[in-house]
């Protein structure tokens, strides 16, 4: 290994503090990475919310490899090759309800994002309202570092540094509100009347110039901010009103991280258009896709002759035969090894285990729902963010990897974790927050 830690300009990393104390991951497998100087680390982040199979799986390994042995690489432009149909027909039935009939394929969460907004601007301009180009976002939101993503996403730091961004963007108030819904187990209670500020914006903008909504039905990446009671079902309400597409970003619920295949199977709430990546390849192989509602893509069809492109839109990795093949196998693994199954079987479990964290020196908060957790601290005088990076490097220290933003601490491990896992975790967590200045 490299001892010259420069070359790499890391992301979202505080760089200069990160090549002054590294902390570098050698290898991984099931529940633990091993670190460059031998230590096993306890993942309770599922690597980027990503690796919900477990790390390393020979199930999952051993698929890539023959993929790529036998076919490195084909183009969807004008072709194609067994594997990306068999898995759009894989994902397409196992979305709940019959509701979705096409997936169009990226290589990222930032990409399925771009690609579905796209999509939504683009399928009201095929049906005679090219005037809907509109879209609205959320505050705190993330979806991706796309240009589209960040103008729909709402996190201050990832939006100040890159200009005027896309013009035409409104954004609904986030859901988060410590004084009614602090330490709420699973859906808080309070705040499903913020989705009517929905009818404030159609009110400001008028109808006819929205595409689309977007949210994350769970929003990770800020803090885990959990939706409530009733909230998502206003949101979807409006927008039918008004004939406003509904996207969810589910690149983070996707695949189990709930309980079910997917957030929108949990809330029993039905958008337009799903935005997937991270669990559809247990991050092995960078995939991403969109799934799309009834309709939409027969919109396509109708308005465009016989022949011609319908979409002008795609990537050259779409589909890629090795994304494919990761893909497939990871959705046997998640179905032989009954992985939604067991996370939701363990959410009650993992609930009581990070709320056992109230009263804990700096906790104000204690968020959960599925597979997913978050405990927000109260920051240092002058210093936010400063007091979650030193619980993030005392955990590391301790063998438990967390992920910080801002002063919030996220987890969320792979679905095969298990009770002895859940214990330690919580038990680190404990002894790291007691010991905080």
């Amino acid at each position: 290994m490299s001892s010259n830690l420069d070359a790499f300009w890391m992301p979202f990393t505080a760089n200069r503090q990160f090549k002054a104390h590294p902390r570098l991951l050698a290898a991984a497998k099931e529940m633990h990475y091993t670190s460059h100087d031998g230590r096993q680390i306890l993942d309770g982040i599922a690597g980027l919310w990503c690796v919900n199979a477990g790390h390393c799986h020979p199930k999952i390994v051993e698929a890539i490899q023959k993929q790529v042995a036998t076919l490195d690489f084909a183009p969807t432009f004008q072709m194609g090759h067994p594997g990306v149909f068999e898995l759009a027909q894989r994902l397409v039935e196992m979305m709940p309800g019959g509701n979705f009939d096409r997936v169009f394929f990226t290589n990222s969460g930032s990409e399925s994002v771009d690609t579905a907004l796209k999509i939504a601007i683009a399928y009201h301009r095929v049906r005679g309202e090219g005037s809907r180009v509109r879209l609205i976002g959320r505050e705190r939101g993330y979806h991706g570092v796309g240009f589209g993503g960040i103008s729909v996403g709402g996190i201050g730091a990832n939006r100040k540094f890159f200009g005027s961004l896309i013009p035409g963007v409104d954004h609904l108030p986030h859901t988060h509100n410590l004084e009614h819904n602090a330490f709420s187990r699973g859906q808080p209670p309070w705040g499903a009347h913020l989705a009517d500020e929905l009818e404030r914006i159609v009110t400001l903008h008028d109808a006819s110039t929205i595409a689309a909504v977007i949210v994350e039905p769970v929003a990770g990446s800020t803090g885990v901010l959990i939706p409530p009671v009733g909230y998502l079902e206003r949101l979807r309400a409006i927008c039918d009103k008004y004939g406003i597409l509904l996207i969810f970003d589910e690149v983070i619920t996707g695949f189990g991280r709930l309980g079910t295949s997917f957030a929108t199977e949990y809330f029993g709430v039905t958008p337009d258009l799903v935005a997937v990546a991270k669990g559809i390849t247990s991050g092995t192989i960078p995939m991403g896709a969109v799934f799309t509602r009834q309709g939409i893509y027969d919109a396509f069809m109708d308005a465009a002759a016989e022949g011609a492109i319908e979409l002008f839109h795609g990537y050259t990795y779409s589909g890629h035969p090795a994304a494919c093949a990761a893909a497939l196998a990871t959705l046997d693994v998640y179905e032989e090894e009954g992985l939604f199954a067991h996370a939701s079987h363990l959410a009650s479990y993992w609930e009581d285990c990070i709320h056992s964290l109230r009263g804990l020196p700096h906790v104000i908060d204690v968020r959960n729902l599925g597979l997913v957790g978050a405990i927000e601290l109260e920051p240092l005088p002058g210093k936010p963010a400063v007091r979650a990076m030193d619980c993030l490097q005392r955990c590391y220290d301790k063998g438990l990897l967390i992920r910080t933003t801002g002063d919030i601490i996220a987890l969320s491990p792979p679905l095969i974790v298990k009770k002895d896992h859940i214990e330690q975790m919580f038990e680190i967590l404990s002894q790291v927050l007691r010991g905080l200045p």
